[in-house]
């Protein structure tokens, strides 16, 4: 099985491959780039390769749920959503969802050809909500309105939306693996736990490369 793995930037890469040194003989390590847009157009690019049969993404996120998703922890996404397209701001804010709108609607009643605001991952029993932000929660009162709009998302990144869309174009499996850094809003990075997040990060795309070569 040919396997894409993303990384969104070149630190975390590195922080893997330390850990893992394996995983660029193992699968095909790419960087798909920071934030939902970048990550999406560079995902769609690399899977225009036709022998790519599965996609792992690999990178850090922020907790919303520290008891049950603690910082140095990793957690596979079992649905990925987005967060902040739609009408107005704060608590004012409404989703495209809201709006009656589909983030986009083909022609051909298929499946494929809808995508919404929340999709669906093929991720073991258990798997977290992952919710996909353009910027980072920096404070208590932001966290507090994600968690309201979003009360099942267990964590937050900048990526995972984007490159489940382009795959769910492509028909490719997906599953995003994301070590607990830090606790979403707390932005002093001194307090972050890069290094034991992606190594669990590592360990879990070993596990699975091990599983399904």
């Amino acid at each position: 099985m040919s396997t894409l793995l993303l990384i969104p930037t070149r630190g975390e890469a590195a922080h893997l491959l330390r850990r893992a040194p394996d995983l660029a003989r193992r699968a095909r390590l790419e960087i798909c780039g920071f934030g939902p847009v970048v990550a999406a157009a560079r995902t769609a690019q690399l899977l225009a390769d036709e022998t790519i049969d599965r996609v792992i993404l690999a990178g850090i996120a922020g907790t919303y749920d520290h008891e049950r998703h603690p910082v140095g922890s990793v957690l596979e996404a079992g649905s990925v959503a987005l967060d902040g397209v739609g009408a107005g701001e704060g608590d004012s804010f409404l989703s495209a969802q809201d709006l009656g709108f589909l983030l986009f609607e083909g022609e051909r009643d298929d499946g494929l050809s809808r995508v919404e605001g929340v999709l669906s991952l093929p991720a073991p029993s258990g798997g977290g909500l992952l919710l996909t932000v353009c910027s980072s929660t920096a404070a208590e009162a932001q966290l507090a309105r994600r968690r309201a709009l979003h009360p099942e998302a267990a964590m937050e990144d900048m990526e995972g939306y984007g490159v489940a869309v382009a795959c769910r174009f492509r028909k490719i499996q997906l599953r995003i693996l994301r070590g607990i850094s830090n606790r979403a809003g707390d932005r002093d990075r001194t307090r972050w736990e890069i290094e034991g997040a992606l190594g669990a990060v590592a360990e879990r795309t070993e596990e699975i490369l091990s599983a399904n070569p």
